[in-house]
């Protein structure tokens, strides 16, 4: 089928769902929502034996660790996507919230009312766990969502999809409520960004190429859901104890995400100290330095830093380290170089918190806590469909809200405007 064609046929397909999505009532979606789950832990077998070509496709392919980190289902993660779905169930509805209402002097009584925003679509690159999340907030959210997952995902992607959309029409709901283009030629993504007569919304989750290449192809209004060159700033007065855990939590305990630690910046009065305890830390978990003449000095076998290695996201056992002379500095040098996604500051000063908090541009700023706590679920959001680094409409993680938009319903008594 021509790629125009099979786009408007699934762009239609969705459209035609969304309506019916709207008539669902809350218990109606939640019913879904966990019948999804129950179908998700018991095709264990099927979604691990598609993940395992992917995966040893990915592996032949010389996908990097923290890639194939990503792309990894194991039992454990798919009971975490099915809880996520049940997390959702539990959630609020938004769809219907009045978010305020007021009455105007000549008696129209007027209510701003949250709905859904139609069809969304999602292009993503080896996440298979996206695709369960894209499903249940849209989902609940009464949004029908057509996803375009990453070919190194492709086989994973179907059969997750196939027992979502088997597990809707259980519930006798259109299946059509979730899609998966299953075309992994690109010009087939191109031509998805330029659908906007069938799709309301694109989100892109993936790395910088990717968003990079959706902000800048799409005709359809996009969120973007950036990268994340995390930073933690250990200020003159942090307390080691806490810091260098947070450090290694931030930095190892997944290096494929988002919303590891990237960069890290150390005051220049306790370098000395802290530098070579940092390094045998990281040493300890093979992260390999790269860093300023005062790194190179205190940690052995660090290597030297180029400006480039400050703005990378490495999703890697890699993490850029520099020396800093003042709060001032380092602020300055985050605002410079990160995405605007996560960035800490360890620090025992209240005063030196405060304006970090208030001066780094970021979605999520910290005080003495891991970058690794950006996330919806941590957030208690659920799940999330993606962190969004804009400032439009949603910033952070993206739960059920900022997949709303809103309506005005007006309601009268015969008036007129004079």
């Amino acid at each position: 089928m021509e790629i125009q064609t099979y786009l408007e046929k699934l762009g239609g397909n969705a459209k035609e769902a969304k309506n019916s999505l709207q008539r669902l009532t809350t218990e109606q979606k939640n019913h879904a929502l966990c019948a999804s789950a129950e179908a998700l832990t018991k095709a264990v077998d099927r979604l691990l034996d598609a993940n395992e070509k992917d995966y040893e496709a990915a592996k032949e392919a010389g996908m990097t660790e923290g890639l194939l980190d990503r792309l990894k289902l194991t039992p454990q993660r798919i009971d975490a996507m099915a809880e996520g779905l049940r997390q959702i169930a539990d959630l609020p509805d938004p769809v219907g919230e009045v978010m305020e209402d007021f009455d105007r002097p000549n008696g129209l009584h007027i209510e701003k009312v949250r709905v859904p925003m139609g069809v969304i679509g999602i292009i993503c690159e080896a996440r298979p766990n996206v695709t369960v999340d894209a499903f249940g907030l849209g989902f609940k959210t009464g949004n029908a969502v057509i996803l375009k997952g990453g070919t190194a995902a492709f086989y994973a992607n179907k059969a997750i999809t196939e027992v979502i959309r088997e597990a809707l029409a259980s519930c006798r709901i259109d299946e059509n409520a979730f899609q998966l283009i299953e075309n992994n030629d690109r010009a087939v993504t191109t031509a998805f960004m330029r659908l906007k007569s069938h799709v309301d919304l694109l989100i892109p989750r993936g790395g910088a190429g990717l968003i990079r290449s959706v902000v800048e192809n799409s005709t359809i209004p996009v969120i973007e859901t950036g990268t994340g060159n995390c930073h933690i700033f250990v200020d003159e007065t942090a307390d080691f104890d806490k810091a260098i855990p947070i450090i290694i939590n931030a930095k190892t305990q997944r290096i494929g995400v988002c919303n590891a630690c990237e960069s890290l910046l150390v005051h220049e009065k306790i370098a000395e100290r802290f530098l070579p305890l940092l390094g045998e830390a990281l040493s300890a978990h093979k992260v390999e330095i790269r860093g300023d003449e005062t790194v190179l000095k205190n940690i052995e076998g660090a290597i030297p830093a180029t400006d480039e290695d400050y703005g990378r996201e490495y999703l890697d056992l890699i993490i850029s380290a520099k020396t800093v002379g003042s709060l001032e500095e380092a602020i300055a040098h985050i605002n410079r170089y990160n995405t605007g996604h996560s960035d800490a500051i360890l620090t025992e000063d209240k005063i030196h918190a405060e304006k970090f908090l208030q001066e780094v541009d970021a979605a999520c700023v910290y005080v003495n806590a891991s970058t690794r706590f950006t996330d919806g679920f941590e957030f208690g959001f659920g799940a999330e469909i993606g962190i969004s680094t804009q400032k439009l409409h949603a910033r952070g993680p993206m739960g059920l809200r900022e997949l709303t938009s809103y309506k005005y319903q007006i309601k009268g008594n015969g008036q007129v405007r004079p």
